[in-house]
């Protein structure tokens, strides 16, 4: 059954020659990078649906006995069974929206994952940021394969080695998806640094499998 966009266009099916255009392969990993995944008129729509439309919330942890903020706003949604935990806290899925589903249902032609989840993070300034981590709990499972969408400003996107600390950089544009596979999540860390750049919000959506 042919599934269309918000738009009323067709979602094509992808071949295997168009996805391994877009792969890289790294020491103990792989990714997928597409810049320009979505056009700009459905990024720009997206975009504002999401920063109307999800439940964010400022979560916060416990750092050395203080309640500390995380310096992003966060959203989590996908099927109802399905919570995620991560830095001290557990996060309970709100329905998937429309807008989640349309983007879930373009990026998993690509990725050849049918996902249940997305994390959602808010960066409402160059004063945002994620610091070094990686994505490999146990609700992931072994080499878990995450799509990562970005709407708004570009903001550098930074991989290191656990064990070698070789870095990667990608700029993560609007529309643009990244996809991470292999053992990447058990090898490589990832952070979205901190930037004094005058720069726009950035959402970004992290779609994941959760298997617990």
């Amino acid at each position: 059954m042919e599934q269309r966009d918000l738009f009323g266009n067709i979602i094509p099916s992808l071949n295997n020659d168009k996805v391994k255009s877009g792969l890289t392969k790294i020491e103990d990993g792989e990714y997928l990078f597409y810049p320009d995944f979505f056009s700009k008129a459905e990024s720009d729509l997206f975009l504002q649906k999401l920063k109307d439309e999800i439940e964010w919330k400022q979560e916060s942890m416990n750092m050395y006995g203080k309640q500390v903020d995380f310096p992003r706003l966060t959203a989590w949604y996908g099927d109802n069974d399905k919570p995620y935990s991560f830095s001290g806290i557990t996060l309970q899925p709100k329905i998937w929206t429309k807008e989640l589903l349309e983007i879930k249902a373009k990026i998993e032609s690509i990725a050849n994952v049918q996902f249940n989840s997305v994390l959602l993070n808010r960066y409402r300034s160059g004063n945002d940021s994620i610091s070094w981590h990686t994505d490999a709990e146990k609700e992931l499972g072994q080499n878990p394969v995450i799509a990562s969408v970005n709407f708004g400003a570009t903001r550098k996107f930074q991989l290191r080695h656990i064990n070698t600390k070789e870095k990667i950089e990608i700029e993560l544009t609007h529309g643009s998806l990244l996809i991470m596979q292999g053992e990447l999540q058990h090898f490589w860390q990832h952070q979205v640094p901190k930037t004094s750049k005058v720069v726009c919000e950035r959402i970004n959506l992290t779609f994941r499998v959760i298997k617990l």
